[in-house]
Parts: C-alpha cells; sequence; structure tokens
C-alpha cells in the first residue's frame, strides 16, 4: 500500500511539474510574439510624421510647400489634384503650411483651412505641418512642389535640397528677381538637383495644336492670349495688384512670356523691337486692401520682333473671362486658326468641376488637365528618372523672367 502510495505521489508531482513548464513557455512565448509584432512595425509606431497612406515603389514622396486657401490657393488646387488620385506617380505625403496652421489660423480663411485639413487627414493621412524642418527622412525619392510666396521661394528651395529633395517643382515665376533665381539655379545645381518649373501652358494642347498649325503656313504670325476674370472694379483690381505685387509680366504673363522664350528664340540679347497695342492696353494705379498703392497692367497687348527674323504676340487681360487662346493670322493678317482653352473635348470636365467646387477660382478649371499633366511627369521624374518631357527648367525660368523685367518698364514707358 505504501509503495502504491508513492508511485500515485510521484505521478501527481509529474503532473505538477507539466502543467508549470507549460504555463511558463505559453507565458514566454506570449511575450515572445507580443515584440516580434511591436518590432514588425517600427515605422508605424515611432515616427510622428509617417503617414498612414505614404509613397510606395514607383511613387514619388510629394512634400507641398504653401498650400493656401482652400478653394483660393493654387497650392490647394494641386493638393486636391494629388490626394485625389489624378496623378498616380505622385503621393502627397505632407503639406507644409506655416500661415494657416499658425497666425492665419483664426483670421479669414483659417477656419475653413483647419476643417479641410483634418478631412483630408482623416480621409488620406497627408500630414500637416508648419515647416520643411519637421520633415523626417524621405523613405521614397522626394519632390518639393513649392508654391508659396514668391519672396519666400529662395530661401524654401534650400530648406527643400536640406530635406533631402531629388527633385524641386517650382511655382512661377519662381524669385522676385532675376538675380535670386540665378542664385537658386546655382545652389540647386551644385546639390545635383533638378528644378522643373509649374509653365503647365508649355504642355497644354491649344499651345501644341496652334504651333503644329501656324507650321504650315508660311509667314504666318501667332498671337497667344491669356484672361482671368477678375471683376473689372478698382476694388478687385486693387486686391489682385496688391496679391500679386511682383506685377502682371510676372505673374500671370508670364506663362505666355516662358512659351516665348521656349519655342520662338525669345531672350533678352535676341529682342530687335518691343511694341504695345496701345487700342487695347491699359494700365492703372489703384490702392489695394492695405490701402499702398501699385501701378500694373490691368491688360497688355504687345508684339515682339527677334533679330533672328521671328515675330510674335501676347495679350492678356486681368478681366478678360476664364478662357486661354491662341490665333494664327496668315501674310494678310487675317485669321486662319483659332483654339480655345479650354476645347469642347475638355467642357465638360470644366462643369463637373464647376458643380463639385463652386466657390473655387474659375482659371482652375480650365486649366485643370494641363495641372495634372505636368505634376505627373515631374513626380514620375523623380521616382523613375523618366525624362519630364516638355516641362520648363530653371534655365527657362531665369531667361524667362529676365524677359519680364526687360520688358516692364519698356511698355509702361509706351503706355504714358
Amino acid at each position: 500500500f505504501a509503495s502504491r502510495s508513492s508511485v500515485l505521489l510521484l505521478s501527481l508531482i509529474s503532473s505538477l511539474v507539466v502543467i508549470i513548464v507549460a504555463t511558463m513557455f505559453a507565458t514566454a512565448f506570449s511575450h515572445l510574439s507580443k515584440s516580434a509584432f511591436t518590432v514588425a512595425r517600427p515605422a508605424a509606431t515611432n515616427k510622428v510624421l509617417t503617414r498612414a497612406l505614404a509613397a510606395t515603389a514607383g511613387q514619388a514622396e510629394v512634400v507641398l510647400v504653401g498650400c493656401g486657401a482652400p478653394n483660393r490657393g493654387m497650392g490647394w488646387y494641386h493638393a486636391v489634384q494629388m490626394l485625389e488620385g489624378r496623378c498616380p506617380s505622385a503621393s502627397l505625403d505632407y503639406i507644409i503650411e506655416p500661415w494657416f496652421l499658425g497666425p492665419g489660423s483664426t483670421g479669414p480663411g483659417g477656419p475653413e483651412f483647419a476643417e479641410w485639413a483634418d478631412s483630408s487627414t482623416s480621409k488620406y493621412g497627408t500630414k500637416f505641418i508648419t515647416s520643411v524642418a519637421d520633415l523626417p527622412t524621405p523613405e521614397q525619392p522626394r519632390v518639393a512642389l513649392i508654391s508659396g510666396r514668391t519672396a519666400d521661394n529662395p530661401r524654401l528651395l534650400n530648406e527643400c535640397i536640406d530635406a533631402g529633395c531629388k527633385c524641386i517643382y517650382l511655382e512661377k515665376p519662381g524669385a522676385p528677381t532675376v538675380k535670386e533665381l540665378e542664385e537658386m539655379k546655382s545652389c540647386a545645381e551644385e546639390a545635383g538637383i533638378e528644378v522643373l518649373m509649374g509653365y503647365n501652358k508649355n504642355v497644354c494642347k491649344y499651345v501644341r495644336k496652334t504651333r503644329e498649325f501656324a507650321e504650315t503656313i508660311p509667314g504666318s504670325h501667332v498671337t497667344f492670349v491669356s484672361n482671368n476674370a477678375y471683376e473689372n472694379t478698382p476694388e478687385s483690381l486693387g486686391e489682385c495688384f496688391e496679391r500679386n505685387a511682383e506685377g502682371m509680366l510676372k505673374n500671370m504673363a508670364i506663362h505666355e512670356l516662358a512659351l516665348l522664350v521656349s519655342f520662338y528664340d525669345v531672350s533678352v540679347e535676341n529682342i530687335e523691337s518691343v511694341e504695345a497695342d496701345k487700342e487695347f492696353s491699359s494700365m492703372q494705379t489703384l490702392p489695394g486692401p492695405s490701402g499702398k498703392e501699385f501701378t500694373d497692367f490691368d491688360k497688355i497687348k504687345f508684339t515682339i520682333k527677334t533679330k533672328t527674323g521671328k515675330e510674335v504676340s501676347v495679350a492678356a487681360d486681368r478681366c478678360g473671362g476664364t478662357d486661354s487662346y491662341a490665333t494664327v493670322t496668315d501674310t494678310d493678317g487675317e485669321e486662319v486658326f483659332r483654339y480655345w482653352m479650354p476645347d469642347d473635348e475638355d467642357k465638360a470636365t470644366v462643369q463637373t468641376l464647376q458643380a463639385k467646387y463652386p466657390t473655387a477660382m474659375p482659371y482652375f478649371f480650365t486649366q485643370d488637365p494641363d495641372y495634372v499633366t505636368v505634376k505627373e511627369l515631374a513626380a514620375k521624374f523623380t521616382a523613375t528618372g523618366e525624362e519630364a518631357e516638355g516641362l520648363a527648367t530653371i534655365g527657362i525660368a531665369v531667361e524667362t523672367l529676365r524677359v519680364a523685367e526687360y520688358l516692364t518698364p519698356l511698355l509702361m514707358e509706351q503706355l504714358k
């Protein structure tokens, strides 16, 4: 009996040992599993600024620098196009907006920006921050789209280079002065950074078709016409003059000047003559919202002749409407071709966008497809190295700004 009791006791002790050991292993395995799970996702837990839906292989990590107010800022519309997935090579991971996330948060447009930012963060995972310095190390090739105040661009370009950008997309005109833009160009070249410009009309359908048609007419003359839809009142134009204090030729008409530099051999050294159309043109001095007065063209038309024998005209009207177009005239001055932006094919898109964003700036929609094209080309170049064919470089921008600075005083003098 004693022997049987000893055997039972030994058996009970063995069972308890097995249970204790099994429990210890189970606990250890549980902790090990949790530890392994934590290690497997360091990017999601350790980087505060990591976006939930970030750029993947084959995409560029886009940083939008300078967003502006919803429905008003060009940067905002760039953001909308990328967030909606219309530029497949671009992943808008970060938006830097120091004004509306700082001093302007409670002023005009501030609450609307906050509402849009919250919605975008929730829906797309894009991070909103106040400074380029707050960016983490890029996970994919990074491109900065700088769409802030022109005066800030020289500083912002240097900051974006320091933040690891492979490419920079710079909105027109790039800098307030030729000297500053030349310094920016040198800085980018030293860093091995490509700077592409947001001259979207270089890739516009109406520009391409007009140039192609003109080549079929010997001795033809091309005129590029650009319109905005500001109200023709001192208050509206005064606000426009102050907000775009660099002047019409460095702002609204800079796209047309870029076309002249890119395709018509126009440079400061190659200009033989420039003549303003005084019947069309108008220059005013108006007070802006601050009370300070600004002198600028509310509309201007001029013709440039080059020393190499080319001749081309530009017309721009702040109050001319929403459409841009180009014309071709023959040697007798008769118009033989006109192509509009938007054309009939694109007007349906414009109507859809107007219904979707009824309070947005009208020119966003007429140029909508071209904004998409320019961003996609820049993003694809950044991600894959594929040439951004047709896009203006900072070299083109430097000469374009030189031409703008050269023409402005000449044309103003002619209109006095």
